[in-house]
Formats: C-alpha cells, structure tokens, sequence
C-alpha cells in the first residue's frame, strides 16, 4: 500500500524536473512512511526521434517483503518500469507461472508480478490480476506509459494531459503542485457535489483533470491517449443459480477471498462495527490465524450513534482480541484536515469516524480487514426496500394523492438518527416519479429544486445543459432488464461504492498510514453477488437473506436481526451547538467563498431554519462547510 506520481512528456517546454518531482511525491509521503524513489529519464527519444522524457515517483507502506521491493520495479533488462499502490493478492499463483515461462523475480513481493505478466501479455494483463491497485508502466520498448485502476475503485489514480505532458497521482494534492494543471474549478463538479455529496468520475473539481474510472486502463504513445475497459462485467445478465448451490458459492467464495487478504508481514487486525459484514469477515479471518485476532471498534456518547456494544458481542463470540475506543468526534478538530486530505470537496460525514477509526487503529496494527460492500452486494440499504415498496404501492394507486401527504411533510423533523418522519418525508416526495429519479431522490443531497433555487444567476449560466443525474442513468442504464432491487444495488456498486465508500476509506486509513483491505470486493465474489438471482437477496423487505443461510451459524443471530446503523454521527445536533459559530463566521459572512455560487440569503435561510428545528438540513449544512472550508483552502 503506497502512493505514487509521475509524469511523460512529449515537448522539451513541458518537462518535469526532478525537483518538481519529488515534490510531488513527498506531497503524499503520508500514504508511504517507510521509503521514497525517484526515478527518471530524460533524455529518452521515440521511434521517430521526437523527445519523450519520464519520470516515476513513489513512497511505500511496507506491508510484503518488507526489505526488499523497493519501487519503481522493473523487468530484467530494465525497459519495463512501474510503480503502483495497493496489494495484488493473487500474485504468488502469477508469480508461479511467470516463473515456469523464464522470468527472473529480484524481490518477493506482489508487484514485481505485474511488471512480467505485462511484458507477457501487455493490457491484457489487468484482467488476471485480483486485487486493489492503482498501476502506472513505463515500456520504453513501445515508448508507452500506461495507466490501471482496479475494478471496484478501491485505489485512486487522477491525471491530467494537456500540451503533450501527462501527469498522474495517486492524489490529486500532488498534481496540484505542477504549473499549468489544477487551475480552474469546474461549475460541473460542484452541482455534482452538492447532489452526490462526491465528484463522480471521470470527473474531478478541476477542469481538465480527471479520475481513471475503475476498471479502465489509459495508454499514451504517439497516437495520443485512449481510454479503455477491461472490466467486461455484464450485470444485465442474470444467472439461474439454486439456493443451495448459492450458499455454497458464496460461502467458498467469501471465504478464499479474506484467506488471500490475511497475507502480510507486518502485524494485522479487523475493523468490527457489529454489523453483519464486519462481523462475518472477523469470524472467517480467525479461520486462519493461529493466535486472537485483533479487532478495533470507536464508540461515541451519543446513543443512536454507538454501535460498540454490538461489537463486543460479536468479539466475545469470536474470542479476539477486541480494543475499543472511545471518541467525542470532533467536527471542529479535523474538518481543516479532511478537507485537506480529500483533496476536492466529499461531503460524506462518516469520514469522521473512519478518521478517528483509522488513526487509533494504527497505533496497534499497520493492516485491517473491512465488511464495506455488504450493503450494495446483499440489498442491506434501506433505500432499496424503500424502492421495492415504491413499486408495489405504485400498482396499487397513485400515492401522491392521498391527503395525508401535506401533513406529513408540514412535520417538523426530528435530530433522532432514524426518525420516522425524517424517513416518510423522503419516501413520500419521490414516491411519483420515474424508478432511476425516485432513487436519485433517496440519494442526493440538495434536491434539483432546492438547488436551483439557491444558487445565483451567474452560476446558473454556467451550467447549460448539464444534469448530474446523468451519471446515475448511466449506470443504471447498464443492469437494463433486471428487477428494480438489483438494478438499484448494481447501481450503486458502480457509482455510490467507488466514488464514495472506497474513496472515504482509502484516504482516511492512508492518512495515517493504515492498509484496509475489503474482502467483499474481491471482484469474484461482486460478479456472483451482482448476477445472482434477487430472491436469494431480497424477500419480503429483508436483504442480505444468503450471507445469513451460508454463515448464520458464525456470529449470534441477533446480528443478522437487529436494526441497521450505518456509521454516522450527530451531524443536525452539531450545526445547532459546536458548529454555529464557525457557520456564522465563514458560511453567513459576507466574504464567504460559497457567495460565489449561492445566493447568501438561501444560504441564510437554510441555517436559520436548521437552527430554529424547523427542518434537519445537517447533511446539507456538512457539504456547504465542506465547500467553504476548500474553497478557502485554495
């Protein structure tokens, strides 16, 4: 687990230096602690003549041969070079194979894998690889460079070509500090923003720097640069599968996947929340240890947001060595370092908790097993219940109707996590709109109107014709054919997991150092979940109905039972104490950054009737203080 920059230039105006470099590179020194390499060509020509200098940066998280694999990696006669961040968990299988056709390994860890296989085979060598990365090669031979990203989107990679130069970094901060590149905001990226609390690939907050999408490589030679999928996942595609043969499946499946991910020559835990996931992936982790698994879990005061008492049963039940921390969560504390770690704006407040999570984690282990992905593989979201009773009620007569539905929404909300009339509100606006809309509607932050109506006349020209909502329908576009709770849960695992959960993850455990590796993400066992008939899922409001036929019998019952959590904090009782002075003096002051984009009146009235209890807009108030804060950062 590591980081890396780089870049290729095709003009002499356009070069790189190896000061700027290895600026870049230490940029991001939080994401490898351990060691930094340089390494650069400059004075490397095409096959016409025409100048193509290079050069890699990279700093490492010594996680597999701890003394040895030291990046950039290269083949035998050096012409092949690569950096890359994450952790290829199939590579002692490759590493086999490589070595039967002839080639000769300098180290023992898991990238060296990569570098062989690509001079076997080329592109085509991301498909054999399972596991998370971000990749970048250097082929001197093809005078080439070439950039991967895994499946799901669990490692990020940013870039930016223009002038003949491309640059990349495993985070944006570093691109930042090249001349020419991060520039101009994109009017796009924030209405994105503000509806999906992130920026959806490909796009990022700048203009003309972009996300490689999961599953994509990226080459650039003298023919300029291409974009491609590897990943030819079908989720359109149903498979007839029996229950049994289901159960089997994903019990072998589960199973293999944390058994590969239990590799590591430094000392390894698990996050356990108490939820389903989390306790599943601990209970089929101590399968291969011979000593108690360390297990971490963070509690907080506040009751409907502490799930730690959840946790401690499964741990007792699992026998591992269970740690538990105990945190008041700070918005106030760490909101300047999220923002500055994020890079762009990410509104999801349960980076908070990953936060504190990660960082105490940390002073105990340098890896951790994760259950993200449960939820979208399973039908465990609420939403898709929600969709599903939507479309039964819709057949029946047109709910949108009905008196009651005036008052309903008149009701004050309520602070409380799972507020009844907080919950029927969202269900009953959307309830009339078209499937894809009616789940965008259980998504987005600020709706279309609220946004429309608070932003200025000058942004508003700014947008002509751009709709974030085509970003959901695309993916959603994608699962055609399939019934609606699977369509939703597809959707998801292609926008929702990589554009949100994976980045909140990858940048809050590599802040401090950590490796979280997530086994339900394995993209064998998403490819079986994703194609896997819903009734195996999702029946009678229920979801994640096969992870209990297959492993009910590893963690206590009342797991599988009890109410869905999530991993929040008490954002709406914030924004009426800690946070109100910090709003007044930057959101509602008349410098704030935001006036840029907003009419300072809405922003006005959106705090003043959070703070009278009028409506809950806390989420909402989170993802504009966001905005502020980086705005001011930059």
């Amino acid at each position: 687990m590591c980081g890396f920059t780089g870049g290729l230039w095709q003009r002499d105006d356009q070069a790189i230096s190896a000061d700027l470099l290895s600026r870049m590179t230490n940029e991001i020194a939080h994401r490898g602690p351990d060691d930094s390499q340089l390494w650069m060509d400059a004075e490397h020509r095409d096959a016409t003549g025409r100048p193509m200098g290079v050069g890699l940066g990279f700093r490492r998280l010594s996680i597999i041969d701890v003394d040895g694999a030291r990046q950039p990696l290269s083949n035998e006669d050096g012409r092949v070079r690569m950096v890359f961040n994450g952790e290829i968990y199939n590579y002692e299988l490759l590493r086999k194979r490589l070595q039967g056709a002839g080639h000769q390994f300098a180290t023992d860890g898991d990238g060296e894998s990569i570098v062989h296989l690509y001079e076997d085979v080329g592109t085509d060598c991301f498909s054999s690889l399972n596991g998370m990365f971000a990749i970048a090669i250097w082929d001197a031979r093809r005078n080439r460079i070439v950039l991967a990203r895994d499946r799901i989107g669990q490692k990020p990679l940013y870039y930016s070509y223009k002038n003949g130069r491309l640059v990349f970094a495993s985070e944006l901060k570093a691109l930042r500090l090249v001349p020419g590149v991060c520039e101009e905001v994109d009017p796009n990226a924030i209405d994105e923003f503000l509806t999906y609390q992130y920026i959806p690939h490909p796009g990022t907050i700048f203009k003309g720097v972009h996300k490689l999408p999961p599953g994509h490589f990226a080459v650039l030679d003298e023919r300029g640069l291409r974009v491609q999928r590897y990943w030819n996942f079908d989720p359109s595609v149903e498979r007839p599968i029996g229950r049994e043969e289901a159960i089997e499946k994903v019990r072998d499946l589960l199973s293999d996947s944390v058994r590969l991910r239990m590799r590591s020559d430094v000392p390894l835990g698990s996050f356990l929340s108490g939820g389903i996931d989390s306790s599943l992936i601990t209970a089929l982790a101590g399968d291969h240890t011979d000593t108690a698994l360390r297990t971490f879990s963070i509690g907080f005061p506040v009751a409907d947001f502490d799930e730690t008492r959840y946790a401690a049963q499964v741990a007792e039940h699992l026998q591992t060595d269970h740690t538990r921390f105990e945190v008041q969560p700070s918005g106030i504390e760490i909101l300047e370092k999220l923002v500055w770690h994020y890079d762009e704006p990410y509104g999801d407040s349960s980076a908070v908790p990953t936060w504190y999570l990660s960082k105490l984690t940390r002073e105990s282990v340098k890896v951790a097993l994760s259950g993200d992905g449960g939820d979208e593989l399973f039908a465990g979201y609420e939403r898709y219940r929600a969709l599903w009773m939507s479309q039964k009620i819709a057949r029946l007569f047109p709910l949108n109707k009905f008196p009651g539905i005036g008052l309903v929404q008149r009701l004050p909300d309520s602070n409380r996590r799972r507020s009844v009339i907080r919950r029927a509100k969202r269900f009953l606006e959307a309830i009339d709109q078209p499937v894809v809309r009616r789940y965008m509607n259980w998504l987005q932050i600020f709706p279309e109107s609220m946004r429309a109506s608070m932003y200025n006349d000058d942004f508003v020209q700014t947008l002509p014709g751009h709709d974030p909502v085509d970003f959901l329908e695309s993916v959603w576009a994608r699962s055609e054919g399939r019934d609606v709770v699977t369509r939703a849960s597809t959707s998801d695992i292609l926008s929702y997991l990589p554009c949100d959960l994976c980045t909140k993850v990858d940048i809050a455990s590599m802040a401090h150092g950590l490796e979280v590796r997530q086994p339900m993400l394995d993209h064998r066992f998403v490819e079986l979940a994703a194609s896997m008939p819903v009734e195996h899922k999702f029946r009678g409001r229920r979801g994640k109905l096969i992870l209990q036929d297959a492993f009910g019998d590893r963690i206590p019952s009342s797991i599988f039972t009890r109410p869905k959590m999530g991993f929040g904090i008490p954002i709406g009782q914030w924004f009426r104490e800690d946070f109100k002075p910090l709003v007044h003096d930057t959101m509602l002051a008349p410098d704030a950054r935001i006036n840029a984009y907003f009419r300072p009146d809405a922003i006005a009235d959106l705090v003043r009737s959070h703070e009278t209890g009028e409506q809950n807009h806390g989420y909402r108030l989170w993802n504009l203080l966001v905005l502020e804060t980086w705005l001011r950062q930059l």
